[in-house]
């Protein structure tokens, strides 16, 4: 039996930064493209994260992070994602990410990253072409 309904998205701000309107742009640009999207609001762990996202039965988990700390948070929510079976939710994310830190990221297990001048519609566009594809109820 196959999947079905609009992708679910968790997007999350993981750690201490206290900034999300990136967060909320994101957010809502995937609502507005048809996503079932479930914010979880600043400082949340990647427990909180990784729970939410098996609970809300997401397809993909999208972190932002803005605070340096995005090597050990995205370690972190994959790890955690492997330790509950749940590895089919794809990881994805944005923020202030050096360029030397993709590349390793992305071996990691995080399937994107998005960094500061992505356009809302290039990441829905990634999201519609590589996370699930939705049918119809």
């Amino acid at each position: 039996m196959g999947v079905t309904g609009p992708i679910r998205v968790v997007v999350a701000k993981p750690g201490l930064d206290g900034h999300d309107r990136g967060a909320k742009v994101i957010a809502r640009a995937l609502r507005d493209a048809g996503m079932e999207v479930i914010y979880t609001g600043l400082h949340q762990t990647p427990e909180q994260i990784v729970d939410t996202a098996i609970q809300e039965d997401a397809d993909a988990i999208g972190l932002s992070i803005l605070s340096g700390a995005h090597n050990t948070l995205f370690a972190k929510v994959l790890q955690l994602l492997r330790e509950r079976d749940a590895e089919d939710i794809k990881v994805f994310g944005g923020g202030i990410i050096p360029e030397a830190d993709i590349a390793p990221l992305k071996e990691q297990g995080v399937a994107a990253i998005f960094t500061p001048g992505a356009t809302t519609a290039s990441i829905v566009e990634w999201v519609n072409a590589n996370v699930r594809q939705p049918t119809e109820a």
